[in-house]
């Protein structure tokens, strides 16, 4: 910084643009390490995360999806008390995957259960698992997947 209010002070030239806008990035590399070194110092309270986030999904597809609807990243970073950037940054780091796609894999997984082993219809499991609209289970089944949810079941059987 006291370089930056340096160069800003000195006599500009043709040079003193590129200097500033240099040390800026210098120093926003050197905050993206800053931040990005947490998760490798803190793989312990990384992997507890993961844990608490598998479990947390398991409870709420299994007990409260009908109820609350679709969980969120929001939602699920409010109860694990971190911020959804913060969420989604460890379990990138840790599983390769963001937040909103962890969701989505578990609901998926869920949903292939349901599709294997009940005779419930597309629209019940949809609903059981929080959408409001069997549209949209339908269309992320098949974009994760590349079958439908009928073609599943029927691949399934």
């Amino acid at each position: 910084m006291k370089q930056i209010e340096k160069e800003y002070y000195l006599p500009i030239d043709n040079f003193s643009q590129d200097v500033i806008i240099s040390n800026l990035e210098l120093l926003l590399t050197y905050c993206n390490r800053y931040y990005n070194r947490q998760f490798i110092t803190r793989k312990n309270i990384t992997n507890n995360l993961l844990i608490k986030v598998e479990q947390f999904l398991k409870d709420y597809f299994e007990k409260t999806a009908i109820n609350r609807g679709l969980p969120t990243v929001e939602l699920l970073a409010s109860e694990l008390n971190c911020s959804p950037k913060y969420l989604s940054d460890s379990l990138k780091q840790l599983t390769g995957t963001t937040a909103q796609q962890h969701i989505h894999d578990k609901l998926i997984e869920k949903a292939k259960e349901k599709l294997s082993t009940t005779e419930l219809s597309v629209s019940e499991i949809a609903y059981e698992l929080g959408f409001e609209y069997a549209q949209s289970f339908n269309k992320l089944f098949k974009n994760k997947t590349n079958l439908s949810p009928l073609g599943f079941r029927q691949s399934f059987n």
